[in-house]
Formats: C-alpha cells, sequence, structure tokens
C-alpha cells in the first residue's frame, strides 16, 4: 500500500526572522537564499538598516525549522548573536529572494 502523502496535504508554515549579530557583509543573505531554496522554501531575505538581517520563510513544517536552526549559525563568517522568531500562517510566497 503506498502512504504517499500528497504535498497539498503537507502541513504548511511561515516564520518571521530577525537575526542579530554580525551578519551583514558576510554573505548571510546568499548562504541562506541558497538554503532555503535548496530546502524548497519561499520568501524573501534582506538586510536592515540597524545592522540587523530580516528573512521570511514559508514551505513545510520540517524545512522550515531546519532553516530557522541554520539561522542561529548562519555561513561560517558570520557570529550571530540572537534570533528571533514570529511563526504565523503562510501568504502564499513563490519563490525565494534576496531583496536589495
Amino acid at each position: 500500500m503506498d502512504r504517499h502523502i500528497p504535498i497539498s496535504n503537507v502541513e504548511q508554515t511561515r516564520a518571521v526572522l530577525r537575526i542579530r549579530g554580525h551578519v551583514q557583509g558576510v554573505g548571510y543573505r546568499d548562504a541562506a537564499c541558497n538554503l532555503a531554496q535548496q530546502l524548497d522554501l519561499a520568501g524573501s531575505i534582506r538586510n536592515l538598516s540597524d545592522g540587523t538581517v530580516e528573512a521570511v520563510a514559508e514551505g513545510s513544517v520540517q524545512a522550515v525549522h531546519q532553516f530557522v536552526s541554520w539561522c542561529h549559525q548562519g555561513p561560517p563568517s558570520a557570529a550571530v548573536r540572537e534570533v528571533g522568531v514570529v511563526w504565523g500562517v503562510p501568504h502564499g510566497e513563490e519563490e525565494f529572494r534576496v531583496i536589495g
């Protein structure tokens, strides 16, 4: 018996992250975008004027949790101090992109 679950029945979630620390100018956005695309997530990532990075990720619960976990570390040249996460309902993002 095939126990495959159609993608439309997989639980989806949305996370809005605010990443603090040494996270700008270290390749954080590009590395996060590459990971998000590998995890088949939609959303965006951008630098904010206060030196933080904001990311929005939508997709399967498991993939979004993987992305959030990675954001606590970031790429090798980053020094993440804090990650705030607000969970919510997906808004229907279609792709993951770097803004700015």
